[in-house]
């Protein structure tokens, strides 16, 4: 069976989605780390910079939000933040300078500095990165979401039926709103009628009557439309035929969430379960020691291969190895068998760490041609198990496999964990004897200078266990400097830092 689980406590919120058993999807927001993805705010423009087509706009944060000139009045090619990639119908009518094959006007033509306007967050901020903003707003449902002023009609890539799609497209150009454009997501494909998705625009319409009444008569910067929090949320957007139950250790999130299902689904109300037991929710459905492998570099296969997954500023590089595993036929076979194993794992870890922007595999490099195209469309069927829009190209006779995927927040290790202070971001840290061929080097070097006959290395422990050792070097420096020279051992120097300090005695 399938769950999603929900741990809610006052420091943080914890959602994970177990598919059969496996952690497939973990969302995680801390009490002072609120998403504002989905947000609309009224900002003002602070800068523009014809340089890089792109303007600064104030909404009321910390730092300014980027507004890129493809994010003004442009074609809807995703549903932004909802995660959905979406196939577009031709509108009934087309405003004239968003035409295709109209050259797009430039942002200093678009904006002036001090104009206010509004606009919608896309994607949080990320390290010195400002949240990148669009002006193009759109109000996801359960079933559907609106895009005020852009008429076009959407199904969602996954709805593969032909027939399912004429019909959904034939009910939508019913209810659809005069100026206004709905994309159908894939929940719609569960045996909804023509009622459910009314009910939705509906909705959504009179939310957005609201935003721009409030728009009007707001100071800018400030926030018009907040969006559901992240529980209600990943319950609107996961909670699908296939997952059977929500599992809620606090009685008051359960509350909550019941009141939302019972609103736009109340045949389901009874897969909704409070979760009573002493043991931790995470303890008992094994989720915690899943989410401590899921920060390891290296993932073991079931047949003693391996995949390493290392992230950088530039890319995320995975790499297979065969390992232990050998096989029982030729060569060529045992390479093709790994990769194939590997590609399930590959794209759940991908999934769970929520690894976006460019994306590098290096597959076991194989010689035939037919298993490269075997191995490549295999993990273009996986792929589309993941929600988050995917590029992936050809893999290549080397056996490199370059995609790209949405990044909307960040990956799970830079939620969970922070740079290292002893390596920083190196991933590892100087040998013992580097780091003391180091200290005698600047011994060296600063000692002539120095009328002070005592000079004292103060180093971590294992570093002057190693000195120590090495009485000869130690005692020629003391002759050819005519110094005397102490080894301090401090306990909470780390193992790269050390200080050289001279004295009278």
């Amino acid at each position: 069976m399938n769950y999603l689980l929900v741990n809610s406590r006052p420091y943080d919120k914890r959602i994970a989605l177990l598919e059969k058993g496996r952690l497939s999807e973990l969302i995680i927001e801390r009490e002072d780390e609120h998403s504002i993805v989905g947000n609309i705010y009224k900002g003002r423009v602070e800068k523009i910079l014809p340089g890089i087509q792109t303007a600064f706009v104030d909404i009321g944060i910390e730092k300014n939000a980027f507004l890129r000139s493809s994010d003004i009045s442009r074609y809807y090619d995703d549903a932004l933040w909802t995660g959905e990639e979406v196939s577009l119908e031709e509108p009934e009518r087309v405003p004239s300078r968003e035409r295709p094959g109209r050259e797009r006007q430039k942002i200093q033509h678009l904006l002036r500095e001090g104009q206010e306007i509004l606009i919608q967050v896309a994607k949080d901020p990320m390290g010195t990165k400002g949240a990148r903003i669009t002006t193009r707003c759109s109000l996801p449902g359960r079933y559907v979401v609106l895009m005020p002023n852009f008429e076009k009609i959407g199904i969602s890539r996954r709805i593969e039926r032909g027939h399912m799609r004429d019909h959904l497209r034939k009910i939508v150009e019913k209810i659809r709103p005069s100026g206004s454009g709905v994309i159908v997501r894939t929940v719609s494909e569960e045996g909804v009628g023509e009622s459910e998705l009314r009910h939705d625009v509906e909705y959504l319409q009179r939310l957005w009557k609201n935003i721009m009444r409030d728009f009007r008569v707001a100071k800018a910067p400030s926030l018009i439309h907040k969006e559901l929090d992240v529980i209600v949320r990943t319950v609107r957007d996961l909670f699908t035929s296939k997952v059977h139950k929500i599992v809620v250790d606090s009685n008051e999130e359960f509350e909550r969430i019941l009141k939302f299902i019972v609103d736009i689904m109340p045949k389901r109300r009874r897969d909704i379960v409070l979760y009573k037991e002493r043991e931790p929710l995470f303890e008992h459905y094994g989720v915690e020691q899943k989410i401590h492998q899921a920060l390891e570099r290296t993932v073991r296969l079931k047949s003693g291969g391996s995949i390493n997954i290392d992230e950088t500023e530039a890319l995320v590089a995975i790499d297979v190895n065969t390992g232990k595993y050998i096989g029982r036929s030729d060569h060529e076979e045992t390479i093709v068998k790994t990769n194939l194993e590997a590609i399930p794992e590959i794209v759940s870890q991908i999934r769970l760490r929520n690894l976006g922007g460019l994306i590098v595999i290096d597959f076991i490099d194989m010689d035939k041609e037919e298993n490269r195209e075997r191995v490549y469309q295999s993990l273009r069927e996986v792929l589309k198990e993941d929600k988050a829009p995917t590029m992936i190209l050809k893999i290549s006779e080397l056996g490199i496999v370059e995609m790209s995927r949405k990044r909307i927040r960040d990956s799970l290790s830079k939620i969970l964990c922070e740079t290292c202070p002893t390596c920083e971001k190196r991933g590892q840290i100087l040998s013992i004897r580097t780091i003391i061929a180091e200290i005698l080097r600047e011994l060296e070097a600063r000692a002539p200078g120095e009328r002070k006959r005592k000079a004292t290395l103060l180093v971590h422990p294992d570093v002057a266990k190693t000195l120590e050792a090495q009485e000869n070097i130690i005692e020629d420096l003391r002759r050819s400097l005519n110094k005397k020279i102490v080894i301090k051992p401090q306990k909470e120097y780390s193992r790269e830092k050390y200080d050289i300090v001279f004295s009278y005695f």
